[in-house]
C-alpha cells in the first residue's frame, strides 16, 4: 500500500538538492513525476526571473510526467531516470521549441525568425525514452562563442546560483545554474571548449566531458561539430551525472561518428562502475607548467594542496607535473585577444552549421548557410568585432568560409590531434598514471560583468585531443565560489574517472546548497 503523497510545501522543500535517488524514495512512498514537476516548475517560478535560467518551458511536461505516471501505475518497470525533471541547452534541438543559440536574430520573442526543429535531437530523443520530464531548455551566449557567460544572450544574462556577483561559466550557463539553484534533478550541456567544464565548475556541479564521438551530436547548433562538439550531463552528484551518461552514450545512425562508440561503453554501465575504493592504490598526475605554462593563484595552489591530501588519504600516489620536458604544453596555439583559447577544429563552423540547419527538416526558416548568413549579416559573427571574429587568425578558415559546402581541410587539425594524444600517451605510460587530477580553473570566479574571462586548465587541450573529464566540487574560495577538481583520462576512460570521483565525493561531500534569493 503507497503512503500518503508529500504535501506540496514539503515536496518544493525536498526538491533543493534532490538527486535521482532521492526522486525514485519519492515516487516509491507514492509521490508522482506529475507532482514533483509540479514542485520544479513551482521553483522555477519564485527564481528563475532572477538567474534566467531557463528561457522556454515545455508546455506538455506535465502531460509527460502523467504519462510516467500511467505506466508505473500499471506495472511497467522503469529506468532509474522515469518522472526526473531534467533541462536542455538551448542549442539542442528538441521538437516543439526553438533553437535560438542565444541570438536575437534566431528568436521570435526578441524579434528575429524562430528555428522550429522538426525533430528532436538524438540526445533529448534518449532522456524522452528514458523517461525523463524535459521541464525547458536553459540560457546560453549568443552561438555559444564565451566560456564565461551568458551575457549577450537575447534573454539577458544567466546569474551564478552560487555566487550571483560572478561569472556562471559558458556556454552552458543555463543548464549550471538550473542545476545549482535545484530547478531540475539534472541538465544536458555541450562543449567545444570548456561549455560543461567551466559552469560545472563556477558553480560547484558534476560535469562529464565525454570522450569526443561517445555522444551523439548531430541536431546540436555546433561550433566544431565534427571535431571537438561533445555533449554530457550536468548534475549535483557523480552518480547522478553517471545514469545520465548510460541514456546518452553509443551509437546512432542519426550522427554516424558515433561509430566509434561501439564497444567503448563499460559492461553494465557507467553508474555500475561506481566505487568507494577506486583511489586506492591509483596514481594520479598532477597539473604544473609540463601541461601549460600558466600559474595556479595562491588560494588555488592552497586549495589544491588541501585536495591532494584528501586523495593521498584514500590510497592514491600523487606525481607532480608528470608532463614536464613532454613538449606538451608547447603544442596549443591560443588566438589572440583570448586567454590560452586554441580555436583547432573549429574551422568547420560553417560546414557543420551547413549540415545542422539542412537537419532541421522542410519546414525550417533557414536551410543553408547562406540563408543563415544573409538573415544574420547584420552581426556578421566572423567580421571584425563579432562573436567569432577570433576563427580568422586560424589560417585553414578562410577556405572553408569562402565555401561552406566543400569538406573542410582539417588536415592542421588532425595532426595536432595525433600529437596531442602521442605525448599524452606517452606521459600516462611513462609515469604508470591512471588518470590526473587538477583544479578545473587557475583561480577564483572573476565578476560578471567585466572584461575577465575564466581561467581554466584543460580547454582547449582536452577539446583538441577529445579526451574525456570529470568535473566535481572540491571546496570553496573565501569569496564562497566553488573550487573544483577535474579528473582526465585516457580515451574512452569515462567509467574510471566516474569511480575515481565518486571516492573522492564519498569522502569529502563538498557540494553545498547555494542561498537563493527571488528579488
Amino acid at each position: 500500500m503507497a503512503a500518503d503523497p508529500i504535501p506540496a510545501p514539503a515536496l518544493s522543500d525536498a526538491a533543493v538538492e534532490m538527486t535521482v535517488a532521492d526522486a525514485q524514495a519519492a515516487f516509491a512512498r507514492g509521490v508522482t513525476a506529475e507532482a514533483l514537476a509540479e514542485a520544479f516548475l513551482a521553483r522555477i517560478a519564485t527564481y528563475n526571473p532572477r538567474y534566467n535560467a531557463l528561457i522556454f518551458l515545455n508546455p506538455h511536461a506535465l502531460d509527460e510526467a502523467r504519462a510516467i505516471d500511467r505506466r508505473r501505475a500499471a506495472g511497467e518497470v522503469l529506468g532509474p531516470l522515469a518522472g526526473v525533471p531534467v533541462v536542455v541547452k538551448d542549442t539542442m534541438d528538441m521538437a516543439g521549441l526553438p533553437t535560438t543559440a542565444g541570438w536575437h536574430f534566431l528568436c521570435a520573442k526578441a524579434g528575429g525568425t524562430d528555428l522550429m526543429p522538426g525533430t528532436d535531437s538524438p540526445v533529448v530523443a534518449r532522456m524522452r525514452a528514458a523517461g525523463c520530464v524535459i521541464l525547458g531548455k536553459t540560457n546560453v551566449p549568443v552561438l555559444s562563442a564565451t566560456g564565461s557567460h551568458a551575457n549577450d544572450s537575447w534573454a539577458g544574462p544567466t546569474l551564478n546560483a552560487m555566487v550571483p556577483e560572478s561569472l556562471p561559466g559558458g556556454s552552458s550557463a543555463g543548464t549550471a545554474t538550473a542545476v545549482a539553484a535545484s530547478l531540475a534533478v539534472l541538465g544536458l550541456a555541450e562543449e567545444t571548449g570548456g561549455s560543461i567544464q567551466n559552469p560545472a565548475s563556477a558553480q560547484g556541479l558534476v560535469g562529464i566531458k565525454p570522450t569526443f564521438a561517445l555522444v551523439p551530436n548531430a541536431g546540436v547548433v555546433p561550433l566544431a561539430g565534427s571535431t571537438r562538439d561533445v555533449v554530457g550531463p550536468i548534475a549535483r552528484c557523480v552518480r547522478d551525472a553517471a545514469l545520465t551518461l548510460d541514456a546518452l552514450a553509443g551509437y546512432t545512425a542519426a550522427d554516424p561518428k558515433t561509430v566509434a562508440a561501439i564497444g567503448r561503453r563499460p559492461k553494465g554501465g557507467y553508474a555500475a562502475g561506481l566505487s568507494t575504493t577506486a583511489l586506492q592504490g591509483k596514481r594520479l598526475g598532477l597539473y604544473g607548467p609540463g601541461w601549460r605554462d600558466r600559474p595556479l593563484s595562491p588560494e588555488t595552489a592552497d586549495l589544491y594542496a588541501r585536495a591532494q591530501g584528501e586523495i593521498a588519504a584514500r590510497g592514491a600516489a600523487l606525481v607532480a607535473d608528470p608532463f614536464a620536458g613532454s613538449g606538451f604544453a608547447a603544442l596549443g596555439r591560443p588566438v589572440a585577444g583570448l586567454d590560452h583559447y586554441d580555436a583547432s577544429g573549429i574551422e568547420s563552423v560553417v560546414h557543420d552549421l551547413h549540415h545542422y540547419l539542412q537537419r532541421l527538416g522542410p519546414d525550417a526558416a533557414y536551410r543553408t548557410f547562406a540563408e543563415f548568413a544573409a538573415a544574420t549579416k547584420a552581426e556578421d559573427p566572423f567580421a571584425p568585432g563579432g562573436v567569432l571574429d577570433w576563427m580568422n587568425q586560424v589560417p585553414a578558415f578562410a577556405p572553408c568560409l569562402a565555401d561552406p559546402l566543400a569538406p573542410p581541410d582539417l588536415s592542421d587539425f588532425l595532426s595536432l590531434r595525433e600529437r596531442y594524444l602521442a605525448i599524452f600517451d606517452a606521459v600516462m605510460a611513462e609515469h604508470g598514471l591512471d588518470a590526473l587530477v587538477f583544479p578545473q580553473m587557475r583561480d577564483a570566479l572573476p565578476p560578471l560583468h567585466g572584461p575577465e574571462t575564466i581561467h581554466e586548465t584543460t580547454v582547449c587541450e582536452i577539446n583538441i585531443a577529445g579526451l574525456p573529464g570529470v568535473v566535481m566540487p572540491a571546496g570553496f574560495y573565501a569569496s564562497g565560489a566553488p573550487f573544483c577538481l577535474i579528473f582526465v583520462g585516457r580515451l574512452w576512460s569515462e567509467a574510471d574517472l566516474l569511480a575515481l570521483a565518486h571516492d573522492y565525493e564519498a569522502a569529502t561531500r563538498h557540494r553545498r546548497a547555494p542561498a537563493l534569493s527571488a528579488a
